[in-house]
């Protein structure tokens, strides 16, 4: 934690008076889904009743890119199986880590069970993922019978849950980048041709984009907020990937792969072309909104000129996949020409 920082005090009034402010709820770090009336109140609709969607669009004067995204349209259109192969009809998967490729197959629905604890299912994959049972790492006879899978997604590390499926056929996906994840449990499906050609289809429009952005010439600065610390996020990171399949560069600082936490000295090595931020958990939140309105923050060049953004950190960082990588794609395209100034 970098204990120097002086905090700037500024009046509330002067930055938004005249301003409507829709930060009424987070769910996480920096949810932007639908959120419910307080007490007994009713949530908000339309005469027609449908749900008003009410999002978080500012943190600590820092506009929040992609802040009306709806997670139930994660997941890809569904996908055919490889000509004359027999399509799977209910898998079970043993690692939630794999559920990204089978959303961006769009084949969710054909998943009966998660060997998972609870709230393991990441929440970008949205309800078409996070309603599928979780039925613990060690599942029941009841939680088999229920399943009844014909194939069960498993990884050499979960692989001891899979064996509670005795009459099912077993594909394990071996570890890899997340393109040969995907591939792979495209192929596990019956989907080679379908990976094939959604992978090529990302990175075109990957390439598409930093070509119109003019990506090569931009600096873009990857923080991560903690508890109490900064971190710069590497090249290695999920979100670094997709920044370097666009062709977007990093800060010389940031050319490396790993992640590195900033101290006083190396504080500066945070800006940026633009500095795009996200928070660990609440307290990574708490801790991200008192450096992003002190001094020394507000002094460096991005925060100057307003280029600053903040990103989902779930999503960039503690996710991998084709879905997670359409999202942070998007992102970039709203990220990239924007800035946190208030209209």
């Amino acid at each position: 934690m970098l204990r120097t920082l002086p905090r700037r005090i500024r009046s509330a009034h002067s930055r938004r008076t005249g301003r409507i402010a829709l930060q009424v709820g987070l769910a996480g770090a920096v949810a932007v889904g639908v959120l419910s009336g307080c007490g007994e109140e009713p949530p908000l609709t339309t005469p027609e009743g449908k749900l008003i969607s009410t999002s978080t669009t500012r943190i600590a004067d820092v506009n929040v890119v992609s802040a009306d995204r709806d997670f139930a349209r994660t997941c890809l259109a569904p996908t055919a199986p490889d000509a004359g192969k027999s399509d799977v009809a209910r898998i079970v998967v043993t690692d939630p880590a794999l559920l990204d490729a089978i959303c961006g197959l769009g084949i969710g629905p054909k998943v009966v069970a998660v060997t998972a604890a609870a709230g393991s299912v990441p929440a970008y994959l949205g309800p078409q993922l996070t309603g599928v049972p979780a039925v613990g790492t060690s599942p029941d006879a009841a939680a088999v019978a229920s399943a009844k899978p014909d194939v069960v997604l498993t990884t050499p590390e979960t692989a001891a849950s899979a064996k509670a499926f005795r009459t099912a056929k077993v594909e394990t996906i071996a570890p890899g980048s997340w393109q040969e994840r995907f591939q792979s449990v495209a192929s596990a499906l019956g989907r080679s041709q379908a990976g094939e050609e959604l992978l090529d289809e990302f990175t075109t429009e990957a390439t598409k984009t930093g070509r119109r952005m003019d990506a090569a010439h931009n600096e873009v600065s990857l923080v991560r907020f903690g508890a109490n610390s900064e971190m710069i996020a590497g090249t290695d990171s999920f979100g670094g990937q997709i920044l370097s399949l666009v062709g977007v560069q990093r800060p010389g600082p940031q050319r490396h792969g790993q992640q590195t936490t900033l101290s006083d000295k190396t504080f500066n090595d945070a800006d940026g072309d633009l500095i795009l931020v996200s928070f660990q958990g609440d307290a990574g939140l708490a801790h991200g909104k008192e450096v992003l309105l002190s001094d020394r923050w507000l002094d460096m060049g991005a925060p100057t000129w307003k280029r600053v953004m903040i990103v989902n950190d779930d999503v960039w960082y503690r996710s991998s996949g084709l879905a997670a990588g359409w999202l942070v794609l998007n992102d970039i395209k709203g990220s990239l020409d924007g800035n946190s100034a208030q209209f």
